[in-house]
């Protein structure tokens, strides 16, 4: 079955696109891929405008209800390879192929990693990266969040419910987060321990995390003790889409789009945290943003291009046909 727009991704971007593309009355097909991206696991959010609090996977529940009642399509799935034939896309998703008039790229941005030795094979073994899914094992223990962002000072407000202590390790020279998850953090006192200037030099443990060694001593040694570390150090985009399609990146691997989120490939649209647009500032309200403005720049080009793809596919039929 061909849709006139396929949409990769169902975070923040994703979902607000499949609502805008629906009213529009355009077939919309969401591949999910994670459901909900960053936003499914990121505890409460408290700055969604309308919404004094509320859980991240609860919101982006909400949004994929309200994409479902006005009729987009939900394929569980990941999107593994987007090929393109004249003015058709083809999505492959395991077996299955999906054929599409436009494309909506809303797969957001991949967490970053320190790179260390032995980070790998001690994921979910004492070094994880979600503090929402992993946090509460940790209840009465000894922690470490290594960042310095708003996004782990957020991290240690959820993990302080559980852990014993905290030490979160900073490279800077100070903490840039929003004041009130700052301030949040600030009065849980002797509970949360910043290590300012410093990093993590290396991962000790065979099956499973015993201690992290700093770069520099910390009470007269560099060796630390701990649980489990939680790493939040930013996100990095997914370039494989952009890479076989073509698609144009900014110097950090960013997609490029203009302000109507229109990528340099005609019929390819880009939304959300794997774009340029609005720079370092990746949030929900913005995402959203971008999913309805691109929703609404595919509608356009579909309302001109559209019947080029079926019109394409019907004169390759009829030759082979004749053939």
């Amino acid at each position: 079955m061909k849709h006139d727009l396929i949409i990769i991704g169902s975070g923040a971007a994703g979902l607000s696109a499949a609502l805008y593309a629906r009213r529009y009355k355009m077939e919309t097909l969401v591949i999910e891929g994670e459901f909900g991206g960053e936003t499914a696991t990121a505890g409460t959010i408290e700055n969604y405008p309308g919404i004094l609090s509320i859980d991240g996977l609860e919101l982006m529940q909400a949004m994929k209800n309200q994409a479902k009642e006005y009729g987009a399509i939900f394929e569980k799935g990941k999107a593994e390879k987007i090929t393109s034939d004249g003015n058709c896309f083809v999505v492959k998703v395991g077996v299955k192929e999906f054929q599409g008039d436009t494309i909506i790229l809303a797969i957001g941005s991949e967490r970053r990693h320190l790179g260390l030795l032995n980070e790998k094979e001690l994921t979910g073994k004492g070094v994880h990266y979600c503090v929402t899914c992993d946090g509460p094992v940790y209840n009465g223990k000894i922690v470490a969040m290594v960042g310095g962002g708003d996004s782990s000072v957020k991290g240690v407000n959820f993990l302080s419910e559980y852990a014993k202590k905290i030490y979160f390790i900073v490279r800077g020279d100070k903490v840039q987060a929003e004041p009130t998850n700052l301030e949040r953090m600030n009065k849980l006192g002797d509970k949360v321990e910043v290590l300012l200037e410093t990093e993590v030099e290396e991962i000790v443990g065979k099956k499973f995390l015993e201690k992290l060694v700093l770069k520099k001593e910390y009470q007269g040694s560099k060796d630390l003790k701990v649980d489990a570390m939680f790493v939040e150090v930013g996100f990095d985009p997914d370039k494989t889409f952009a890479k076989q399609l073509g698609i144009t990146l900014d110097e950090k691997g960013y997609m490029e789009v203009d302000n109507l989120m229109r990528t340099n490939v005609p019929g390819v649209f880009a939304a959300g945290d794997a774009t340029n647009h609005f720079g370092r500032f990746k949030q929900d309200i913005t995402a959203s943003a971008l999913g309805a403005v691109a929703a609404t720049s595919a509608y356009e080009h579909y309302q001109t291009h559209g019947d080029f793809c079926e019109f394409h596919g019907k004169v390759t039929e009829d030759k082979n046909n004749k053939e």
